[in-house]
């Protein structure tokens, strides 16, 4: 892939997305096109089974919205391709896990596409906030899932007040899996990602699709739709060679091998 504001690199099934946009790596428009085709091609490559997005440097993982393009005329409501602001937010049926590695500044927009990640893994230096109430917007997306990520009352306030917040705050309210220290951060993204690559894929696909369509749902409206095989990822999954792979791994005591199929 060929892009001029993010970098990216295949590594095995992994793919790793970084943000390289000097001075902040700030998301205009034709980056957000930019990420939108990236998590696309990710999401359709049957060959590639999880991600990583991080930041190029170690001060800025992404400020959101590039607030010198809004000056310059671009709206806040433009059309940012696929998937929405940041490529990832409203990307629809993208059911690989998605890691969020970040290195740095993550506010805004930057921290809305860090929580649209499956898992998030921070420097010990990152620093969080969302102060779109500064600039006259809302944290659409962040008001919509920060409430359903941390304390009701705890993302209200950062939202209200848009005030800053580090990485042990964000850890405490269960907004990052783990705090590492900035040299670390990459090789414990890797691993995880390695990790999740190495799992059974379909299987992976159906618990992101069954959390994502359930989380505005009632449980047993949720449980009903599985068991009559209304979400497309657990009848493949349940019809698949690798179901029955599992299976058969388990009896015969050793390690499955996940074909995806």
């Amino acid at each position: 892939m060929t892009h001029s504001n993010v970098l990216t690199e295949r590594r095995g099934a992994v793919l790793e997305v970084t943000l390289n946009r000097p001075k902040a790596n700030a998301i205009d428009m034709a980056t957000s096109r930019e990420l939108g085709e990236i998590f696309t091609e990710f999401r359709d490559d049957p060959d590639l089974r999880v991600a990583i997005i991080t930041g190029a440097g170690e001060k800025f993982f992404c400020p959101g919205w590039d607030l010198k393009a809004a000056a310059n005329g671009e709206a806040a409501d433009a059309d940012y391709g696929k998937g929405g602001f940041g490529g990832l937010q409203e990307l629809r049926g993208l059911n690989k896990p998605v890691i969020a590695a970040v290195n740095g500044i993550a506010c805004g927009g930057g921290l809305e596409l860090a929580i649209s990640a499956d898992i998030i893994f921070a420097a010990d230096h990152a620093t969080f906030a969302l102060p779109e109430i500064r600039s006259g917007t809302v944290a659409d997306a962040a008001t919509i899932k920060l409430p359903k990520r941390i304390p009701y009352h705890i993302a209200m306030e950062l939202l209200y007040t848009g005030r800053w917040f580090d990485a042990e705050e964000a850890h405490r309210w269960g907004l990052v899996n783990r705090i590492l220290p900035a040299a670390d951060l990459m090789s414990a993204a890797r691993k995880m990602a390695d990790e999740l690559a190495s799992g059974p894929p379909l299987v992976f696909a159906a618990i992101k699709e069954i959390a994502r369509e359930a989380e505005d749902m009632k449980f047993q409206d949720a449980l009903n739709r599985i068991n009559t095989s209304q979400f497309e990822t657990v009848e493949r999954l349940y019809r698949s060679d690798d179901q029955k792979e599992g299976a058969r791994a388990f009896a015969e005591k050793r390690d499955p091998v996940w074909k995806g199929r």
